[in-house]
């Protein structure tokens, strides 16, 4: 009997935190019931306005080839591309440089020496705010493809909403099976953490952003100091856009899929090791928000497969005898929670297939990988990382402001 009231007691306790977080998860999907449909590329000019897209590359030769191109075929009211480079040694700058006499728009600037307490691609960003000349300032990732028409829609998207600060959810091209397996249930994560892209608002503290592509007036990021909110942080684009959030700044977090695309890394293992760096956002997130939402994510995402089927095995043993079994109310239950939780990820997989090129069985079967993208969430959330891109940053403070 003692046996019984043992596992009864854990399993109300499972039961109470897997309650809670599914409802948490819940109540920061349903503002997604009427979130904004996929921005669509513009392709006339606009000539009211004026956008500097600042573009920080360090040895980006085998990707920037494609996000120039994409660069190039834009209109107005694209003012000038400012390729802000770290010294690269690759052919980045032969590239850029080549790109740019066929293109006056294109600037190539170095950045000054890595000043202590700044994150590189942070200090990139700031050199080039500083020669930037047009009213908005869109950054934009090396590994991102821009449809023709972007700049023209991000400016029509951001001003349909009022937004002073938005960016834009991508669409994820060349992926190999297992970055299609595993890289959805690491996504999932960031929804279940934040809520959708294109939904409204989000208190400051949950604000999403894509630093891939990412926009806000020129006006107001000065006056709020530029990047140096976020220069010792490795999820810089969250950290700035709940700081310019948590200043009065109306932010957006839009589904950019039809205007840009990404393949940000060449394997899995390389998405495993650099995104996991970052997706934990514990540079914009107190520690233990962070760990709430680890034990949310494990809750809601990781264990309702693993406990369904556990909870099934324990059926089967109980036989003809469950009706009478003392824990069998506290069975059901837990069925019921992890049942529903597993439908929602489910019916979540189905929403979040248009950000993806490349679907297949890997795709549709990722939820299978919650648990190693719970996993990885987790050593993000223990680790304090020291490097990027190649980078060592032994004294940075990271999220220090």
């Amino acid at each position: 009997m003692q046996a019984v009231d043992t596992i009864r007691c854990t399993g109300v306790a499972l039961l109470g935190v897997q309650v809670a977080a599914l409802l948490l998860v819940l109540t920061r999907l349903m503002p997604g019931r009427t979130r904004r449909p996929p921005v669509n590329a513009r392709l006339t000019p606009r000539y009211d306005t004026t956008v500097s897209v600042i573009v920080a590359t360090l040895n980006e030769a085998a990707r920037i080839g494609p996000c120039l191109e994409g660069l190039m075929a834009q209109t107005e009211p694209l003012l000038e591309v400012l390729v802000i480079d770290s010294r690269s040694t690759d052919g980045t700058r032969e590239l850029v440089a080549a790109a740019a006499a066929r293109d006056p728009r294109i600037r190539l600037l170095t950045d000054e020496p890595l000043p202590d307490g700044w994150v590189g691609k942070v200090w990139a960003l700031e050199s080039g705010l500083r020669h930037a000349r047009g009213e908005w300032v869109l950054g934009i990732d090396a590994d991102t493809v821009p449809t023709r028409g972007l700049v023209g829609a991000v400016v029509d998207a951001m001003e349909l909403d009022h937004f002073d600060v938005a960016s834009f959810a991508p669409r994820f091209v060349g992926q190999s099976a297992g970055e299609r397996f595993v890289q959805p249930a690491m996504l999932v994560t960031l929804v279940y953490r934040c809520g959708a892209a294109g939904a409204a608002q989000p208190p400051p503290d949950r604000v999403l952003a894509n630093g891939q592509c990412f926009m806000v007036r020129r006006a107001l990021l000065e006056q709020h100091g530029g990047y140096a909110s976020a220069r010792a942080s490795f999820s810089d684009d969250v950290t700035l856009a709940r700081h310019l959030a948590a200043h009065g700044a109306r932010v957006g977090f839009l589904d950019g899929s039809r205007i840009i695309s990404v393949r940000s890394y060449v394997s899995l293992p390389e998405m495993w090791r650099e995104w996991g760096r970052s997706f934990d956002l514990k540079d914009a997130t107190p520690t233990w928000r962070c760990w709430t939402d680890v034990v949310m994510v494990w809750s809601a995402q990781a264990l309702p497969v693993p406990l369904l089927l556990v909870l099934a095995l324990l059926a089967a043993l109980l036989g003809g005898a469950a009706p009478e079994h003392p824990l069998w109310m506290l069975l059901q239950a837990l069925v019921l929670v992890n049942a529903s939780a597993l439908l929602v990820r489910l019916m979540l997989l189905v929403a979040l297939r248009g950000s993806y090129a490349q679907r297949g069985l890997p795709f549709w079967f990722s939820w299978l990988a919650d648990i190693p993208a719970a996993w990885r969430l987790t050593l993000s959330t223990a680790r304090v990382p020291r490097s990027w891109r190649g980078r060592r940053y032994a004294d940075l403070s990271v999220g220090e402001n």
